[in-house]
């Protein structure tokens, strides 16, 4: 790193961990520094770099979160060359959105680097492409964010300039995503008109009803005869910044009939836990543990076959679905993104949460 000029390594000392730090570690870091790429470092010694994906794939791999990021580093990823031109590095960080290029010497050192904001004057990478139909669960009450959801239906409540589900739909819509169905109830006719007033036709949007609330995939038999290929399932409430077009890779890769997202929870007890065994025997004391869950997400891909497996004008959640599927043997796969990676907006402390983190307050 001593060789890098000052400015380029301080910033390269923001995405770089040792090879001993952990891949729950490395998501922690990611998240802080919002960047999908890490630098990692014996000492001074350049040793690789590790992406999102190689701790994704590491986790779906059920690699502990524990692992050491040097256990995970591939033995060829994408770098450059000191012999290489600016321009024939421009162009590699371009083909393959690479937040940050290193370049080696011969011997393998790192003797100079290149960031995407440096090079291409944009914050971060454009990212993948898949045009996929995205089917909003936007019928709920919204219960926990009364006394307002009594007045606004919870897809309409406001993040910055725009509502939740339009941030939804704009992510989307960075991947390539057009063509999005909402199933709508309760005050329905206030998001129809939100949209409606529109004088640009930003969103291609079709409805389709709910008469009584169906759970969240009771609704999907509503458009069976709309849907004939892979389609993605997002909950309103909820933000996801990921690349959509790894999931579907990974969906099909897989070949999993529903992929789930989950989102790494950090959960820190500030107690001493105790277990017991028989007669009240105290068998083991842990201090202060952390314990680290994977949880629904709320986003989905699913294939359309499935549409015909859910129950027509019955009470049916996704996660029956998902159950359903499993017990005959199908695949269903989850898909690991970092705990700040996922921002869930169904009460009021995570909604202003999700102000502060996407800077609008």
């Amino acid at each position: 790193m001593k060789s890098v000029e000052p400015k380029k390594r301080e910033k390269l000392a923001r995405v770089s961990l040792p090879t001993s730090a952990s891949m729950r570690e490395g998501f922690a870091k990611m998240d802080a520094d919002i960047v999908r790429l890490l630098c990692l470092w014996d000492g001074e010694s350049y040793q690789g770099i590790v992406s999102a994906g190689d701790i994704q794939r590491a986790i779906i791999a059920n690699r502990k979160l524990e692992t050491p990021l040097g256990e995970i580093l591939r033995p060829e990823v994408r770098v450059s060359h000191e012999d290489d031109s600016f321009d024939e590095i421009k162009a590699l960080m371009l083909k393959h959105r690479t937040e940050f290029m290193p370049v080696l010497s011969s011997a393998g050192a790192l003797v100079d680097v290149h960031f995407w904001d440096d090079v291409f004057s944009t914050g971060r990478p454009e990212l993948g492409h898949v045009n996929l139909p995205v089917v909003v669960m936007a019928g709920g009450k919204g219960t926990r964010l009364k006394p307002f959801s009594n007045v606004l239906p919870k897809p309409l409540f406001p993040l910055g300039e725009k509502t939740i589900v339009e941030t939804i739909m704009d992510r989307f819509q960075a991947v390539g995503c057009k063509r999005f169905l909402f199933s709508v109830n309760y005050k329905h006719e206030f998001i129809r008109t939100y949209f409606d007033s529109m004088t640009d036709e930003t969103y291609d949007i079709e409805y389709f009803m709910e008469n009584e609330p169906l759970g969240t995939a009771g609704s999907l038999t509503l458009i069976r005869d709309k849907i004939k290929e892979p389609f993605f399932v997002s909950n309103c409430d909820i933000i996801i910044d990921a690349d959509y077009s790894e999931i579907y890779d990974y969906h099909k890769e897989e070949k999993n009939e529903i992929t789930m997202v989950v989102s790494l929870k950090h959960i820190r007890i500030p107690y001493g836990t105790v277990e017991t065994g028989e007669g009240g025997q105290v068998m083991s004391l842990v201090e202060k543990p952390e314990l680290t869950y994977m949880v629904n997400a709320g986003l989905y891909i699913l294939e359309p076959g499935l549409l015909a497996e859910i129950p027509e004008g019955k009470f049916f959640h996704i996660t029956e679905l998902i159950e359903k599927v499993r017990a005959r043997g199908g695949r269903v796969g989850a898909f690991p993104i970092s705990e700040k990676a996922w921002c869930d907006i169904g009460e009021w402390a995570e909604y202003r949460e999700t102000l502060q983190f996407l800077s609008l307050t």
